[in-house]
């Protein structure tokens, strides 16, 4: 990126505070210049409404959904159309520009956030908030759709979009995608990149990248989709996805188990096996993340009359023609080795049991401050984990609790170490939570696990992953961002 450095007036070397303080603000200074520029060089080719610079605005859009991560930001800019996106990407690489691509903000790891000098640009997609065509087994839409648009939009034609999480309300489906979204039920139909059939983006050079026709058959090399699904905003915009829609639920019904540990979480896992893909959900969540979400989260109420110290959320769902998904789950259920279960009997009270799980992310904010993981492990190590690896952290660390929830199914676990009494607010990002958070990612690697398993890498995880992380996928992802990104303009700082 080009600096302008003018009027500078350093002071003598040897005040080494002072000039780098004034160094600081002259380089802030010439940021500025530089953007101007851009925004001149942009003026003729997008309409006003896209370029915001009220500073009121932009704020919401300068920190993270965790509130960990602020940047700096002077200038928002919302285009409507993928050839404003060209345009911007193509004037920010003439004029030195980072772009930040944003869409909810739902951001798990500060993947969203500008830089803190205030070197970059945001490039909000919500207003490329189009369907531009829905069927029985497919959609088109534009990167800022929200999911639950996008579910409620399918729900209307019949079918039903294959993938969940608590951020419906918010997370745009091209955030989904750039980050790999997981959510709830990656058991049955796979992760975001699963529901990807085709994808729309704009690339180096204001280049746009098109393969919304979903060809189930093309081998004209490396898969561009596949490369920017994943990427977190640093290979390109994505700016359409053609998206699978699989057939509406004709029933569906939860069970709630409450259980002695998480083995015999594992045990009922195979059993349910059996079930095939008529299970779409199977969460695993401590006690002690549904007594947070009974204190914090209004209106919610313990799915069981006693006690246990593990819990278990299962959704079964059956089709025209077959048993009630009640009764499947009353079968799978009648003699397994649990404590004790309640299967709903309605919608709402599906909902209701559902409602808890979606809020333990909220109810752990609440309570304090704690370092938190999103890893994801060989489903066969998982109780091991969250057991014995567990009691290890908390005897490294003294005073700190140990827990983890999560998608039992497919290995991932939102494991949490909550800080001791007394603790600060900023305890996860001090030295002792950093240490935490490198033990953790330590046996999550040794059991040959990833760091990340849907959140991202962001720019939390970025030191982590070039810690440990092989030489060869280092490596790879370098090479990748180098050459699909020459300028560095998109998205700095975030995954490499």
């Amino acid at each position: 990126m080009p600096f302008i450095l003018f009027d500078c007036d350093l002071p003598p070397f040897g005040a080494m505070v002072t000039i780098w303080t004034k160094w600081t603000k002259c380089h802030f200074r010439a940021f500025l210049v530089t953007i101007a520029a851009f925004l001149d060089a942009l003026a003729g080719l997008l309409p006003a409404a896209a370029i915001v610079s009220d500073a009121d605005t932009i704020a919401p859009w300068l920190t993270d959904w965790r509130g960990r991560w602020s940047g700096v930001g002077s200038v928002l800019l919302q285009p409507s159309t993928t050839d404003e996106v060209a345009a911007i990407v193509e004037a920010a690489e003439a004029h030195g520009v980072a772009l930040v691509p944003q869409g909810g903000n739902s951001s798990m790891v500060g993947g969203a956030t500008p830089p803190a000098d205030g070197s970059a640009v945001l490039l909000s997609l919500r207003r490329m908030n189009r369907i531009r065509s829905i069927g029985s087994d497919h959609a088109v839409v534009e990167a800022g759709v929200i999911l639950e648009t996008l579910q409620r939009a399918a729900e209307a034609e019949g079918a039903r979009f294959p993938l969940d999480l608590g951020a419906r309300g918010s997370a745009t489906v091209g955030g989904l995608a750039s980050t790999n979204a997981g959510g709830t039920q990656v058991l049955r139909f796979g992760t975001m990149r699963a529901q990807v059939l085709g994808m729309e983006a704009v690339l180096s050079g204001g280049l746009v990248h098109d393969s919304l026709s979903g060809l189930k058959k093309d081998n004209r090399g490396f898969s561009l989709d596949h490369l920017l699904i994943g990427a977190e905003g640093t290979l390109g915009i994505v700016t359409a996805l053609r998206l699978r829609l699989v057939p509406g639920r004709v029933q569906r019904a939860a069970a709630w188990i409450g259980l002695d540990d998480p083995h015999q979480a594992l045990a009922l896992l195979r059993r349910l096996d059996a079930a095939g893909d008529r299970i779409e959900a199977f969460e695993l969540i401590p006690d002690a993340s549904l007594q947070r979400v009974l204190r914090h989260i209004p209106q919610t109420r313990a799915p069981l009359a006693g006690s246990w110290p593990w819990h278990v959320l299962v959704e079964a769902v059956t089709g025209a023609g077959e048993d009630p998904p009640e009764r499947l789950l009353e079968q799978l259920l009648s003699d397994a080795p649990i404590g004790d279960a309640v299967i709903a009997q309605s919608d709402a009270h599906t909902e209701a049991l559902w409602r808890i799980r979606h809020s333990i992310s909220e109810a752990e904010r609440t309570d304090g401050p704690a370092a938190q993981h999103d890893i994801s492990l060989p489903i066969d190590h998982v109780p091991v984990f969250l057991t014995e690896e567990a009691r290890l952290i908390e005897q490294h660390f003294p005073g700190t609790e140990a827990t983890g929830y999560g998608h039992l199914g497919d290995g991932n676990v939102h494991f949490h170490v909550r800080a001791p009494a007394g603790a600060p607010r900023d305890w996860a990002d001090g030295a002792k939570g950093k240490a935490v958070s490198a033990l953790v990612h330590d046996l999550v690697t040794e059991a040959g696990g990833s760091i990340s398993a849907e959140h991202g890498i962001g720019q939390m995880k970025k030191d982590e992953l070039a810690r440990l992380a092989s030489p060869a996928r280092m490596q790879a992802l370098r090479a990748i961002k180098r050459a699909m990104d020459p300028h560095g303009i998109f998205n700095p700082g975030k995954l490499v």
